[in-house]
């Protein structure tokens, strides 16, 4: 079974105005050099932010712990190579669970802005700015993990 009690769905217009409002809080708080979009989950979220704050200069860094619902063990790919211990530069991923992965993202870019869409309680701590903090127990369902189906009609007739 799983811990996650509760469903948080995500449209794509929902993940867009969150992604707006995510880039408002960000606008002005410093000149930015760039994003660091942790991947998967952080690049639709910096494309919008991007695209919002005019930034161009965009790189990833490829690191995941989920395998399903299940968190497993911390896989880094990819990490670039930024100066300054990430100074000046944003780093955009989709949500914060249990701060596991922004732990390991932040002791290697400890100078950086770290902001989040959506962020739990456990994760928090390790981030500068979010939009919406949802329970701990909630499966966020983004749109691109979700697909449109036919749905019955509760009343069946001819």
């Amino acid at each position: 079974m799983s811990k996650y009690a509760l469903d948080f769905f995500v449209s794509w217009e929902e993940l867009h105005k969150t992604g707006r409002r995510l880039a408002s809080t960000l606008n002005g708080l410093q000149d930015w050099k760039g994003i660091l979009a942790v991947t998967r989950g952080g690049m639709v979220p910096t494309a919008i932010i991007a695209r919002e704050l005019n930034i161009r200069l965009i790189d990833t860094i490829c690191i995941s712990s989920y395998d399903g619902q299940e968190r497993g063990g911390l896989s880094l790919t990819k990490a670039p190579e930024l100066p300054d211990g990430g100074k000046g530069w944003l780093i955009i991923d989709d949500l914060v669970d249990t701060g596991k992965t922004a732990a390991e993202v932040r002791a290697l870019f400890p100078n950086a802005h770290f902001a989040t869409l959506y962020a739990k309680p456990a994760g928090i701590e390790y981030i500068d700015s979010y939009v919406e903090e949802v329970a701990q127990n909630t499966w966020i369902r983004f749109p691109w993990d979700m697909k449109l189906s036919y749905a019955d009609p509760i009343v069946k007739g001819g």
